[in-house]
């Protein structure tokens, strides 16, 4: 699959949302996935300027056909931060109706961060496959930053969202983080093939990718190697 798979990230404030101040602050990642011979594909974690997102897709002769999810947080599907708000799914639906994938534990976060309705969402369990032309997009459930917070595993790349970046991992104390999952979830990253490459939700370190054998190596949060030993890093009890 990997000659037909289309595969864009694209960063907020210098691929799309230019001049967005919270777009720029933020640095987001927002992925483009689809097949190249069905002109099919998906957006992950549309925010700040859907237009440019949906432009970038025309431009590359691409159509969109659904977007998934990550997480609830403003910062990638859009709601109220900071006193703003941010474009993002609701935003995409006024501009196309196409499926919303979204894990079951998230959806209830997404319908009241967003507004949108029941119906906008599709939802799913862990595990479970969205396909976008001939291409199969595996959903995981890695709960921690928040209760429905998934990845996507598409060919041999992870798009990992909040849950883990290059250096470090996604906040466990805003609501509906877990530490004790978050420690579960990571473990279970960790044991992807090590070649793996991880595309981090956010640019926090200077790469933008990197394989999962680097990452395992030069991240602190693989250093814990029991759930006690994580606490203790984390200064918990």
């Amino acid at each position: 699959m990997t000659d037909r798979l289309y595969f864009r990230q694209l960063l907020s404030g210098r691929d799309f949302a230019v001049g967005d101040p919270v777009g720029t602050q933020m640095v987001n990642f927002v992925y483009l996935v689809g097949d190249r011979e069905t002109g099919e594909a998906l957006v992950v974690d549309p925010a700040y300027k859907v237009d440019d997102l949906l432009n970038l897709l025309a431009a590359d002769g691409m159509r969109l056909t659904g977007a998934l999810v990550t997480h609830y947080h403003a910062d990638h599907i859009g709601g109220n931060a900071f006193g703003l708000e941010i474009e993002g799914v609701r935003q995409l639906l006024g501009r196309q109706n196409v499926p919303i994938h979204v894990n079951r534990a998230e959806a209830e976060w997404v319908r009241r961060a967003t507004e949108v309705s029941a119906a906008d969402l599709v939802e799913h369990d862990d595990d479970d496959v969205v396909t976008v032309g001939e291409i199969p997009v595996r959903l995981l459930h890695t709960p921690g930053h928040t209760p429905g917070s998934q990845c996507f595993l598409v060919d041999d790349r992870l798009v990992a969202g909040d849950t883990l970046f290059l250096e470090g991992c996604g906040r466990m104390d805003l609501p509906g983080g877990d530490a004790g999952l978050m420690y579960d979830s990571l473990r279970r990253l960790a044991a992807l093939p090590d070649t793996t490459t991880v595309f981090p939700g956010h640019q926090y370190s200077p790469q933008a990718s990197e394989d999962l054998a680097v990452v395992k190596r030069m991240n602190h949060v693989f250093r814990p190697t029991s759930a006690q030993q994580w606490k203790a890093m984390l200064g918990l009890s």
